[in-house]
């Protein structure tokens, strides 16, 4: 291990690029299928911190009964690496297409990372001695609203045979199908059903590609299980379009529904309409009435009660959730919020107390409630770890092959083989990682290991300000609060300046192409092209601006700003409601799930970096505030990119 230590540390950069040739040698020599030029950058990797992958390489692309041998020998390896797991994974998934038993029921316990595909392959070697209990295990991944794999379909083949998998049960998960817009699998469920029921599988279609039209052609009048089925599902899609347009076309063929249907419309028309912010969804929901509703639907049926102020409801569909929800912080803390008003307080302050004791958005309003100081327990169980600690962890195997990938800009196997390494470190060994890493300024893996201490903490490592001196002249010249723009950056990029979204978003601030270049005309930046977005001062300059931009739209709203920041201005400005909101009610009722993460961690990362850079600070609570009601006044579009 001395010799990995001296490679990372001692060696010259030129030796350091030659092991990032060899393993992008490597890795493309496995794209392509040329072993020779595979072998050749092995030879070179395999006294490095590197040669698992490299090994892994090898015997990815000879995996069959030749290389068993070898196969057998790598994974009989101490769980280094994922990549150890990874071909387990792929061994047992070789061995199960082929019902190599023996061997599949030999290596299957050792394997960490389960997906369906080899949850269904050691089901269907249970089925040999325990017929009942495999098939009764395969029903519950049955209801599911996406294509399950090639290793299920014996076994659902099997329990259908045996009655296990009724005709009821092909309707429900052609229900759960289209409820996740899966009309392809919806359609290959069809053949599953009895003779008598079978119905086009154009309807589901058409009903997927115009909603409207579909519901207006269509006769209903005596209509199948499946025409209502196909009904209900262009309901739903028109609903997402418009709760009021989906509702009047509704009044038009209900009564051609029976009871059930009717209700598990409503269930689904609250749940729209709830998104829509329409104040109609608690009555769409009530007439839904004992209507069995998922989680999401619940949630949201909760949130239309937050809009409308109607704490009551609150409270009933906090407590219609089942209990692995109601154990969320969310609903922890707005039933909390619930019970104080509705005049039981002990229960309420019990909630809160509990909930204080943790570092997040909720924790830190369950504090305000209690009138806790912001920011408060940040200096408690603190742990600072001594440079041989810090030298014995960068010396480990597994640090040094994430420190290689994160240096080659494989943030996505970096990521992967931190995780690994850190999956069981105590609180200590945490902390000795997460300093670790800052120092060799991979900000995102610090933050993921500090954030994950249970009694030890160190909030420097959670929230880390590097940059600083870059950003002081922005921060003057925008009049931005320090604060809150590293909240802001936190979020964004945890601080990797080479971050990239799918969408496209780039840099420290993930700024969008377009929005980079409307900012560059702004600002009279001459000579701006698309590559400079991924240097760190113009990234921060375009990024501060374009806060200032949204901040001053929202006369300095830091919720509607960062909201804006995410999301584009226009929607922050739509979401607000025809009377006053209080800040965490706005946030709560966003209907795009990553935009209200979003906001709440940025303006809890706002709490914690206030505090740590000395400054005054307000509450959460006071800092979300109150936020006005939409009127007609200055509603033109703005710049919307993001």
């Amino acid at each position: 291990m001395k010799f990995v230590l001296l490679l990372l540390l001692a060696l010259p950069a030129s030796a350091l690029a030659d092991i990032e040739s060899d393993f992008r040698a490597a890795r493309e020599a496995l794209r392509v299928g040329n072993p020779a030029r595979l072998d050749k950058a092995v030879e070179h990797l395999k006294d490095t911190p590197l040669e698992p992958y490299a090994t892994y390489y090898q015997l990815r692309m000879h995996l069959g009964p030749k290389a068993t041998a070898q196969i057998r020998e790598f994974l009989a390896r101490s769980n280094e690496s994922p990549v150890v797991d990874q071909l387990r994974g792929e061994w047992l998934k070789y061995l199960g297409e082929r019902e190599n038993w023996a061997e599949f029921a030999a290596e299957y316990p050792h394997l960490v990372n389960i997906d369906d595909e080899l949850t269904c392959y050691a089901l269907q070697l249970r089925e040999q001695s325990d017929a009942a209990g495999a098939l009764a295990e395969a029903r519950k991944l049955w209801f599911s609203g996406e294509e399950l794999p090639d290793s299920c379909a014996p076994l659902f083949s099997e329990a259908m045979k045996q009655g296990v998998i009724g005709e009821a049960e092909v309707w429900q998960r052609m229900r759960l199908a289209l409820e996740n817009n899966n009309t392809t699998l919806a359609r290959q469920l069809i053949k599953n059903l009895p003779k008598a029921q079978v119905f086009p599988a154009a309807e589901l279609s058409m009903a997927a590609r115009n909603p409207r039209r579909y519901l207006e052609r269509t006769r209903f009048e005596n209509a199948g299980t499946g025409r209502r089925l196909a009904a209900l599902f262009a309901l739903q899609r028109l609903a997402r379009q418009s709760p009021q347009i989906a509702f009047a076309r509704w009044e038009h063929i209900a009564n051609f529904f029976p009871e059930e249907e009717q209700r598990y419309f409503f269930g689904w028309q609250g749940y729209a309409g709830a998104q829509a912010h329409d104040e109609r969804a608690l009555v769409w929901f009530s007439v839904a009435g004992d209507a069995a509703l998922n989680p999401r639907q619940l949630a949201w049926r909760t949130r239309a009660a937050l809009r409308a102020n109607n704490w009551r409801e609150v409270w009933e569909s906090i407590s219609a959730m089942a209990p692995p929800q109601q154990s969320e912080g969310v609903w922890r803390y707005w039933k909390a919020r619930a019970l104080k008003v509705l005049g039981r307080p002990a229960e309420a302050n019990a909630l809160f107390a509990e909930l204080s004791s943790e570092y997040n958005f909720y924790g830190q309003l369950a504090s305000d409630e209690l009138g806790g100081a912001p920011g408060a327990g940040m200096d408690s169980m603190h742990y600072q770890p001594g440079d041989s600690e810090i030298e014995a962890m960068q010396a480990q195997p597994a640090i040094q092959r994430t420190l290689l990938l994160y240096r080659m800009d494989l943030r996505t196997e970096a990521a992967k083989e931190w995780a690994w390494a850190t999956r069981n470190f105590s609180d200590q060994q945490l902390l000795v990682a997460a300093e670790v890493a800052r120092r060799n300024e991979m900000y995102d893996r610090s933050i993921n290991a500090a954030e994950r201490t249970v009694q030890l903490h160190d909030f420097n490592l959670r929230y880390p300000a590097p940059y600083r001196e870059n950003l002081q002249e922005n921060l003057h010249k925008h009049g931005l609060e320090e604060a809150w723009v590293y909240g802001l950056m936190r979020q964004e990029s945890r601080f990797a300046t080479k971050a990239k979204s799918d969408a496209g978003a780039a840099g420290l601030m993930q700024i969008m192409p377009d929005t980079a270049r409307w900012v560059a005309r702004q600002i009279g930046m001459r000579g701006y092209r698309k590559g400079l977005i991924h240097q760190l001062d113009v990234n921060i300059k375009l990024g501060t601006y374009y806060m200032k931009t949204v901040s001053h739209q929202f006369d300095d709203n830091p919720v509607l700003a960062s909201a804006a920041y995410n999301a584009g201005p226009n929607r922050a400005r739509q979401w607000r409601g025809k009377q006053p909101l209080e800040g965490a009610i706005y946030i709560e009722t966003i209907p795009f799930d990553e935009t209200r993460d979003y906001v709440k961690k940025v303006m809890s990362n706002t709490i914690y970096y206030s505090r740590l850079f000395g400054q005054t600070s307000q509450s959460l609570k006071q800092r979300l505030g109150i936020i006005e009601a939409e009127n007609q006044k200055n509603q033109k579009s703005y710049y919307d990119e993001r």
